[in-house]
C-alpha cells in the first residue's frame, strides 16, 4: 500500500465527493459521476485516475460502459495504521478509569 498516494487522493475535496457518491451507490458510470459535478468530463476522468492509482476506486467493464466501484480497503488500512494506533491509548485509559470508578462506587 502506498500511503502517499492514498493521502494525496483523499486531500482533494472533489475526489472525496466522488468517493462519497460511490459509497452511496457503487457501480456508477463516468456520465453519472460527471453529472453531479461542475467540471468537464476530462476533469472528472483525471480525478478518477488518481483514485484508481491509489487503489480507492476499481473499475469493471460491462459492455460499452466502465463502472466505478469504491474499494474501502486502503482507507481501512490507513485508519488502522495512522488513526487507530493513536486513539488506542486514550480508549484504554478511559476504560481503566471507568473500571476504577466502578470499583470505588
Amino acid at each position: 500500500m502506498d500511503d502517499d498516494r492514498i493521502f494525496k487522493a483523499l486531500a482533494d475535496p472533489t475526489r472525496r465527493h466522488l468517493l462519497d457518491r460511490l459509497f452511496e451507490r457503487d457501480g456508477r458510470t463516468l456520465t453519472e459521476l460527471e453529472s453531479e459535478l461542475e467540471m468537464t468530463r476530462f476533469g472528472v476522468m483525471k480525478h478518477l485516475r488518481v483514485l484508481e492509482d491509489a487503489g480507492l476506486v476499481i473499475t469493471r467493464r460491462e459492455g460499452r460502459e466502465k463502472l466505478h466501484y469504491l474499494n474501502p480497503v486502503p482507507i481501512r488500512l490507513v485508519h488502522d495504521r495512522w488513526i487507530d494506533k493513536y486513539t488506542e491509548h486514550r480508549v484504554a485509559a478511559l476504560a481503566n478509569l471507568k473500571h476504577e470508578l466502578e470499583e470505588t462506587a
